[in-house]
């Protein structure tokens, strides 16, 4: 019994370490260096993660699971694009921010767009490969339309 207790502790220690090193930029241009380094397409997920209930939701039931955490590392630059309610940011980044929402026209909350990125004589770029949001279903449903999204291109 002790046994399994333990190896029950391990397999869940790990899934937890797992999921603390997934990395959320919040700062576009060096998540635009990530990209170009690394050849993986930008996902931008736009929440307001104080105050949006399905926002915390898809964090919750996609974002932290081992599976996306995996898929994450191998296929896309992580950004996070907030609009916090309660929790100041700064104004740089709320200024970026606000650029990005006015970009992709997000009405809603959450969104996540998938785009690769590039800058031409200072002027950011995007070539947005698609779009989608909160699902149902969980990490497997949620990566089935990612995937969908990310190898069209």
């Amino acid at each position: 019994m002790k046994k399994i207790l333990i190896t029950l502790l391990l397999v869940v220690g790990s899934y937890a370490v797992e999921a603390q090193e997934l990395v959320w930029n919040n700062n576009l241009d060096k998540a635009m260096e990530i990209s170009k380094k690394t050849k993986k397409p930008l996902l931008l997920f736009f929440t307001g993660s104080d105050w949006c209930g399905w926002c915390i939701r898809l964090q919750t039931e996609v974002f932290k699971k081992p599976e996306f955490v995996t898929w994450a590392k191998n296929n896309v630059v992580l950004v996070e694009v907030d609009f916090p309610r309660r929790t100041p940011i700064a104004p740089e980044l709320a200024a970026q921010n606000n650029e990005l929402q006015q970009f992709f026209g997000v009405q809603g909350y959450p969104t996540v767009w998938f785009v690769n990125a590039t800058k031409v004589d200072g002027k950011t770029n995007f070539d947005k490969l698609g779009s989608t949001g909160y699902l149902a279903g969980g990490p497997e449903n949620w990566l089935n339309v990612a995937n969908g999204i990310i190898k069209k291109k």
